[in-house]
């Protein structure tokens, strides 16, 4: 993990310095924005390994930022929120932050969360260094090739947040296996993630957007009671 970069927008200078610093104390190189407009900059000049992403912002929100960052990057994000309103999180979810922490936070488990997240994009990268360069196919026109982290469905790249990816492949390299709700958010989210299984069925919900053909079959099938597979 050393060596990678950590972008963190926030506009408290206090918060931000103690990220900054105690990252720096793990090996991580990080850069800091004061405000939206200047975190987009430094998005393209930095080009971070994964971002920290304060909701409450003095320019532009936090939830446009995430948005705007997940329809053009795959990069995780780690939402930080002075809330602790569910229905916030949930958005924040949606809009494909890879988890969140809510102030106060203890400095560790912002460590915590950041070594997760990147220790799980790495099992993913490994899992795959076997075929990394051939396409897991899904259904009769959705492929998936890991080697890029590009899904096209009928020769048209689908454009998935990082979690969406991320749920998708799992499940791809599963084929036929049911994993409940709480399987998948300790597979995929991990351990550490602090939210509810109504996480996973949102990104099911916007895969199944994304990706089907028709309201009347699912690349994703929900087995009632238990969970998801895909055939």
């Amino acid at each position: 993990m050393a060596n990678k970069k950590i972008l963190i927008i926030e506009d408290e200078e206090a918060i931000s310095n103690l990220i900054s610093y105690s990252l720096k104390k793990e090996g991580f190189i990080t850069n800091v924005a004061a405000n939206g407009e200047e975190g987009l900059k430094l998005l393209k000049e930095f080009k971070p390994d994964l971002i920290i992403l304060d909701l409450m912002l003095p320019d532009i929100s936090g939830f446009e930022i995430c948005k705007t960052i997940t329809r053009e990057y795959i990069i995780p994000i780690i939402m930080i929120t002075a809330k602790s309103d569910t229905v916030d999180k949930i958005l924040g979810m949606e809009l494909g932050a890879d988890d969140y922490i809510t102030k106060p936070f203890d400095i560790r488990e912002v460590i915590a969360r950041i070594k997760a997240v990147f220790r799980r994009i790495d099992l993913i990268s490994e899992a795959g260094e076997n075929n990394e360069f051939e396409g897991i196919r899904i259904g009769k026109n959705i492929e998936i090739f890991k080697e890029k982290r590009e899904v096209f469905k009928d020769n048209t790249r689908v454009e998935l947040t990082n979690k969406e990816y991320e749920l998708l492949v799992f499940l791809a390299e599963s084929k036929g296996r049911v994993f409940s709700r709480a399987d998948l958010l300790d597979r995929v989210w991990g351990f550490e993630f602090a939210g509810d299984t109504r996480t996973v069925d949102i990104h099911v919900q916007r895969l199944r957007k994304k990706l089907d053909e028709n309201k009347n079959s699912s690349i994703i099938e929900t087995v009632f009671g238990i969970g998801y597979k895909i055939l």
